[in-house]
């Protein structure tokens, strides 16, 4: 049976409806849309599996979602940026069993 990519999504909601909330520019430099700080915001979001970062969503963005289809899953910018340079998928589940494995066998290795 086939998962479906929206089957991986989270759910964020900000709700200022009884506060003052934030200016636009004080949610841009907290990393949110400018929409949530009024009012009731609701957004879906993922969990990029390449370095395990929330993403919130933006229903107003044009551009291509970076998706990794050797780990069938969404990634953030930056780790998209990372795969399409190096061709490398990571997901980060494999990061740590490589930690895991090299602390076993008492040897370093590199995180990047």
């Amino acid at each position: 049976m086939a998962v479906s990519k929206r089957s991986y999504e989270g759910y964020l909601m900000i709700d200022h409806r009884f506060s003052p909330g934030l200016t636009e520019a004080e949610a841009v430099a907290a990393g949110l849309p400018k929409e949530a700080g009024k009012g009731l915001y609701e957004c879906p979001t993922f969990t990029c599996s390449h370095c395990e970062r929330i993403v919130i969503m933006n229903p107003s963005r044009t551009r291509e979602r970076g998706y990794c289809r050797k780990c069938d899953h969404y990634v953030c910018d930056e780790c998209e940026a990372k795969r399409v340079a190096t061709g490398v998928c990571r997901p980060y589940k494999a990061v740590v069993a490589e930690a895991l494995n090299a602390a076993d066998r008492g040897t370093l290795i590199q995180m990047v």
